[in-house]
């Protein structure tokens, strides 16, 4: 267990120390490429910024106007057929959004059930499914200016679904409902 403790508190210092010398064995400057970087990622942040900032007001709007509260009493029927807890579907809808709306809903269901509950182990077989699909479309695709992303979009929204079934599904597996 010591040498384990050894390896994680020395892993970060000697990555850097190795990438250090790496850089100065092959006559980088080593300041001035840190001073590029920077600046290339200041203007990435500046580039996606306006879709941040859409995409976080969508999600703010979607929640506060109980558009997600009439979703999930529409869906009530699909949703037992299917096994998925009703406590469930907002985050289904909420994780491909938003993470850290998303990890909010996790939590109060940890509080409320337990994480010992089926609801709270599902919740959370589904954090670890599933991705948040609209914030890194806009962070990636927007980075480098890609605007057509509806085959990469569908093929995300498909494997969400995928992963929430898995979740539910596994979870009744080895847990029980």
């Amino acid at each position: 267990m010591n040498v384990l403790k050894a390896v994680s508190d020395f892993a970060i210092p000697v990555l850097f120390l190795v990438i250090l010398s790496i850089a100065v064995y092959r006559d980088v400057k080593v300041y001035d490429v840190f001073i590029e970087g920077a600046e290339e990622g200041i203007s990435t942040i500046l580039r996606i910024m306006p879709s941040l900032v859409g995409l976080m007001v969508a999600v703010g709007v979607f929640r506060e106007s109980g558009a997600l509260d009439l979703l999930v009493y529409a869906l009530k029927p699909v949703t037992k057929l299917l096994g998925i807890p009703p406590e469930i579907v907002p985050l289904i809808f909420m994780r491909p959004i938003s993470g850290s709306a998303s990890l909010a809903l996790v939590s109060d269901i940890i509080k409320t059930y337990g994480p010992d509950s089926f609801i709270g182990r599902v919740a959370s077989t589904m954090m670890g499914s599933a991705e948040t699909i609209f914030y890194t479309l806009t962070v990636y695709f927007g980075s480098v200016g890609i605007k057509n992303i509806r085959y990469t979009l569908v093929a995300a929204l498909i494997s969400d679904v995928v992963g929430v079934i898995a979740a539910v599904w596994i979870c009744t597996l080895v847990f029980g409902s």
